[in-house]
């Protein structure tokens, strides 16, 4: 454990005027709270609280901060109270101390809905003190950096909320040394076995190549002082999580991975900065469109930098990161920049943005967000987004993530022009809305009075702002017609057990459902957010057919005449719970296609072959089969842990091809015969969380089965 005499000292070096005696109080005080307590390695308690206090005093922030990590954990697992700690340490502490406390009890790993609550309650910790996120990040990485000591189980929970939330939340608020460690140390819980993979093939890189980082860091230096251009220059292999990103985006062995050597250049002022670009530039033939100017146009976190890629010595290609001193403290320190001191002030980078300005800009994206997958798509989005910025036609600025489309940028400038777009130029050229924007690029948004969003854009659009006003858009136009199809098939439900879907009895499943009217009831009907089987359950529990019996092949769909049979197009393979629509063929009786199957637009002309139908709410067999199209690791017992997992969840595997093979992956499509959709999405729930599988989707218009033939009635 780390002595307090050492910790002060560490704190001493960038602030000589800190107040010494507050932090040997705290000191005195945790350690007094903790006495008793030992952490799952068996080591004091203590050391823990002393070891976040060391990681932020690395950070240069200031007293309040390392006060705070000393005592983060007394309020919650000690006797200590926050009046107690007010009362020793002032407000400011006590307040900070209890926001770090409301955080660790937010159980952030549960479902979506309650991860979406959880990510509202964080952002409004933030946005009170953004230096509560700045220890519970400190915290989290000491935990990662001793997870050995949990249970496997636990370290599983750990590290996947580690990867999903901590390390992109340090991405964002610029700390991108954070984000990477969390992100290399969750790794190595969640796929050790890629990650010593990666780290022998680097080892085998370097005995074939010898130090590649040492020789074109050398490089560099000669070409700038060539130049007369006065900087440091630093070089570094990247971490074995980013190499695994990398080769999974690019769908591409490690032997054919070029860029895995990163080189930063830190230069004395800003005109150097674009001098030494020109001499890397001169020396080594640049990637095309890998070109990145964050000094001209910086990120919302503050963070300055020119990134370039070139084409190193042997064809290697490295990125290259430029920028001055000050601008690399605040790339290192994030958001944290505000609160470093030097020399016992804080420090005056005019790069460091305002916290407060900072969090508010990012939490008003999602103020306006009431539906909870919305929001919680939007933080994700935002966290993880790489920002390209582009031109109105006036000249302003618009920031958007990487991959975004002219329905993103049109819904950036404002909602009602948004809706309406119906066209779009980019740089004075008409192009598709499904186009991606590339920086620098002037946008022009095409309106039209009377135009209404459409269902294509939420495959267009990118950011959450634009999903969301396009999904409530949607909602707003195809309520009437929800409520239409909610109601025939209330109709059909209710006469199948005898009654009638009267006024009154929607009122009663709107209440024992807790929703606001009927017509809300009718609507999620229609839109299969509810299924006949719990409308009829809310108001005639005794005559829903018995859960455990099974519905039989020939009373599986309810809409076909007697006469008629039915099979599943192969085009779409639906599933009971899901919405259908049946297609008429002489001689094959009726095709069954999911509502949103693209062969479908075949039939647009033959309406009178179109046949309403529905599944039965009953229980089916699992007799239904579906194919899965995934990606595993190359691993001894990778394939039997996965048909294992599939066994479990008891479903049956009919048929299993390998369509690709790589050194690390092999991609498959699976077919398994499952009960309904919610048999289906257990299933894909269950093998995503295997750390072995890399992807897995359910495929639609499986090889061999084409679209449907049209068969003339």
């Amino acid at each position: 454990m780390i002595a307090v005499d050492d910790l002060v000292a560490l704190v001493r070096t960038y602030n000589p005027k800190t107040d010494e005696a507050l932090i040997r109080a705290a000191y005195d005080y945790g350690r007094a709270m903790h006495e008793g307590q030992v952490r799952h390695s068996g080591e004091p308690y203590f050391t823990h609280p002393v070891a976040v206090a060391a990681i932020l005093a690395e950070q240069r922030l200031d007293d309040a901060t390392i006060v705070t990590a000393l005592l983060h954990d007394t309020i919650e697992d000690t006797r200590a109270s926050y009046d107690g700690v007010a009362k020793r340490f002032g407000d400011e502490v006590a307040d900070l101390v209890d926001g770090v406390t409301k955080l660790t009890n937010l159980q952030l790993s549960n479902s979506e809905t309650k991860q979406a609550e959880n990510f509202r309650k964080l952002f409004m910790a933030m946005s009170k003190d953004l230096r509560v996120i700045l220890v519970k990040l400190a915290d989290r990485l000491h935990n990662m950096r001793t997870i050995r000591a949990m249970r496997p189980e636990k370290q599983g929970q750990k590290a996947r909320e580690t990867m999903d939330i901590f390390a992109p939340l340090a991405g964002r608020m610029g700390m991108q040394w954070m984000r990477e460690e969390l992100e290399d140390l969750a790794f190595r819980v969640l796929n050790p076995d890629a990650r010593a993979s990666i780290i022998r093939r680097f080892i085998t890189l370097q005995r074939e190549t010898g130090d590649v980082v040492e020789r074109i860091t050398g490089d560099m230096r000669l070409e700038l002082d060539k130049a007369g251009i006065e900087a440091e220059v630093f070089g570094r292999a990247k971490k074995p999580y980013s190499i695994w990103r990398k080769m999974q985006e690019k769908e591409m062995g490690f032997s054919r991975l070029s860029d895995i050597y990163g080189f930063r250049v830190i230069a004395h002022r800003e005109e150097d900065c674009y001098a030494a670009l020109g001499a890397i530039h001169r020396r080594w033939r640049a990637v095309p469109g890998r070109f990145k100017d964050y000094i001209s146009q910086p990120k919302s976190n503050g963070y300055r930098s020119i990134h370039t890629t070139v084409s190193g010595r042997d064809g290697k290609r490295v990125e290259v990161q430029i920028r001055t001193r000050q601008m690399h403290d605040v790339a290192e320190a994030g958001v944290a920049a505000h609160w470093s001191y030097r020399d016992g002030v804080r420090v005056g980078n005019p790069f460091a943005v305002d916290p407060a300005k900072w969090i508010s800009s990012l939490t008003e994206q999602f103020d306006a967000e009431e539906d909870h997958e919305d929001f919680l798509e939007a933080v994700k989005l935002e966290m993880y987004a790489d920002k390209v910025f582009c031109f109105t036609p006036k000249g302003d600025v618009v920031k958007l993530p990487r991959g975004a489309t002219p329905i993103d940028f049109a819904y950036a400038i404002h909602t009602r022009i948004g809706n309406a777009t119906v066209g779009a130029k980019v740089d004075g050229m008409r192009v598709p809305l499904w186009t991606r924007i590339k920086n620098g690029q002037s946008v022009e948004v095409i309106t039209a009075d009377g135009q209404t969003p459409q269902a294509t854009w939420l495959d267009i659009a990118t950011t959450g702002k634009a999903r969301a006003a396009v999904r409530r858009a949607l909602r707003e136009l195809d309520r009437g017609r929800f409520i239409k199809l909610g109601r025939e098939l209330a109709r059909s439900a209710f006469e199948h057990v005898g009654k009638k879907a009267t006024d009154k009895a929607l009122e009663s499943a709107a209440r024992t459902l807790r929703l606001k009217t009927r017509e809300e009831v009718l609507a999620r009907l229609g839109s299969a957010e509810l299924t006949a089987h719990q409308v009829l359950n809310a108001v005639y529990p005794d005559l829903v057919p018995d859960a455990g019996e099974e519905v039989g092949r020939e009373r599986a769909v309810i809409g076909l005449s007697p006469d008629q049979s039915f099979e599943r197009a192969r085009c779409c393979q639906p599933l009971p719970g899901e919405r259908i629509v049946g297609i008429t063929y002489r001689g094959r009786g009726v095709v069954v296609h999911a509502i949103d199957c693209e062969s479908l637009s075949a039939y647009d002309d033959q309406p009178q072959r179109w046949l309403d139908l529905h599944w039965h709410s009953g229980t089916h067999p699992a007799a239904y089969d579906v194919t899965l199209d995934i990606t595993i690791g190359n691993d001894a017992g990778v394939l039997g842990r996965i048909c294992t997992l599939i066994g479990e969840q008891k479903a049956n595997i009919s048929d299993l091809t390998f369509v690709d093979r790589k050194p690390d992956f092999f991609r498959l499509f699976v077919d398994v015969e499952l009960r309904d959709a919610e048999h289906l999405h257990g299933v894909i729930s269950v093998l995503d969380a295997e750390s072995d599988v890399a992807s897995v989707e359910r495929l639609r218009n499986p090889p061999g089965t084409g679209a449907t033939t049209q068969i003339e009635p």
